[in-house]
């Protein structure tokens, strides 16, 4: 049988495989982050601000909060729409719900701009493992990325508490990973300045075997009392619900919408609550 020269197929001695792509378009190449041009970027600020006659420290001021929580049906995130540069409102409409794959969501809470960028570069890495495995990433495999990304920055200047939700083969999973490195599993996490208000509502209204409009409603109402409480926090709150085919945005409510509507509800239930002592005073 007579052979077929294939040698057609080989690349030119003085060309190699990614020679041809643009930089921006190679997803081989190694992409990071470029450190200002000083002397040690790492000891940067503290060199600069620590002096006898260093000027004003730069005191970065985050308003925020986001909350996740694992229950029977899933995964629930929330998240408010404020962006805010100390006491100045710069935005009512952020987006703080990365959308990492269509099984993946992360939360930002910090800096925006640090949890934008690395959360976006999280999304291109899990894409690649999906590529080179056949096979979705894990949500701890995934959190795990984040947290060795951030872990290697440490020290200059990063600012980032996020959470990292999906479902994968091990079923729901929520992770938080800040820009210290630091990476925990839990079943509910609450992160920014109006958290600790989440909390309070959270905690006392959590259950494991919540219904899906139960563990929605609690999700929306937490961060309700945390933008009605916390200058910092307010505009919109989204919810979203992750389930085993997916993450699925259930709603995009204005605070001050649902102000008004738990208000109607709150006397609803005192006009209740009243009419039932005078019943029992007649009897």
């Amino acid at each position: 049988m007579a052979s077929v020269a294939l040698d057609f197929l080989d690349l030119p001695s003085n060309a190699s495989a990614h020679s041809q792509l643009p930089a921006e378009y190679d997803i081989s190449a190694d992409h990071h982050l470029e450190l200002p041009m000083v002397q040690n970027p790492q000891t940067f600020f503290k060199d600069a601000f620590d002096g006898p006659n260093a000027p004003q420290p730069i005191e970065l001021a985050h308003g925020t909060t986001t909350l996740g929580f694992i229950f029977k049906h899933g995964v629930i995130i929330a998240v408010d729409s404020r962006s805010t540069q100390g006491s100045y409102i710069a935005s009512q409409t952020v987006k703080k719900v990365i959308e990492i794959n269509p099984y993946l969501l992360g939360t930002m809470a910090g800096g925006a701009a640090d949890c934008s960028f690395w959360e976006r570069e999280l999304g291109r890495q899990c894409r690649l493992y999906e590529l080179r495995n056949k096979e979705r990433i894990s949500v701890a495999a995934a959190s795990k990325l984040l947290s060795n990304i951030v872990w290697n920055y440490r020290g200059y200047g990063l600012s980032m508490g996020t959470m990292i939700a999906g479902w994968d083969k091990t079923g729901p999973n929520l992770f938080y990973v800040d820009s210290d490195g630091t990476r925990m599993k839990g079943q509910r996490f609450s992160v920014g300045s109006g958290s600790t208000y989440a909390y309070g509502v959270l905690d006392q209204g959590y259950r494991f075997d919540l219904s899906p409009e139960e563990a929605q409603e609690l999700g929306r109402r937490s961060i309700y009392h945390a933008t009605h409480r916390d200058a910092y926090s307010g505009g919109i709150v989204n919810v979203y619900h992750i389930l085993p085919e997916g993450w699925k945005k259930i709603s995009a409510d204005d605070c001050w919408d649902l102000h008004y509507r738990y208000q109607r509800e709150k006397q609803g239930q005192e006009i209740d609550l009243d009419n039932n002592n005078n019943n029992r005073l007649r009897v």
